[in-house]
């Protein structure tokens, strides 16, 4: 039987509050989520570190990086909508000034994100591409040490301790 260490168990407690049905729906809420792939973006990824710490030893890891670092590669230059909380002729104000500053930074700024994109996307490419000529590389060496011990198996039992017949 395994039990739930002490500092990973959480406590709820209100009045009129049912936790059990609480702590159903986030977890339904989550699997469909996860059915509909709304968490497959890398960005989850930071909310899941401590998910990491089990694959630490194995190939996964690697490529789990890589695939955060393609999809999280592009700064997101698109126009986003402009919202304030205030209500009534205030909100409105601060919606137009707020729209009128981020088309100038918008303006400034287009230059330097395009380049950051470029710079990151070569920058996961060389990764990549450094990666995936390490994998050929071992293969390889894996596979000539396959060979060179078949090829001891079959000498000699004197060559195979490394003894010489001189």
């Amino acid at each position: 039987m395994t039990t739930t260490p002490e500092h990973m168990t959480v406590n709820v407690g209100a009045e009129g509050i049912d936790t059990a049905a609480l702590v159903e729906e986030i977890r339904a809420e989550v699997s469909r989520k996860r059915r509909e792939g709304v968490y497959a973006d890398a960005r989850i990824a930071r909310a899941e570190r401590h998910n990491l710490m089990y694959m630490a030893d194995s190939e996964e890891l690697l490529r789990f990086y890589l695939n955060c670092l393609r999809d999280c590669v592009n700064v997101d230059i698109n126009d986003f909508e402009i919202e304030d909380r205030r209500p009534g002729a205030k909100g409105r104000i601060l919606v137009k000034i707020k729209t009128v500053i981020w088309k100038l930074l918008k303006f400034y700024t287009f230059r330097l994100w395009h380049q950051q994109n470029q710079i990151n996307a070569l920058m996961v490419t060389a990764v990549e591409s450094s990666f995936q000529q390490y994998e050929k590389k071992i293969a390889g060496l894996e596979a000539r040490i396959d060979a060179l011990e078949r090829g001891q198996n079959t000498a000699d039992p004197q060559t195979k301790r490394g003894d010489s017949a001189a």
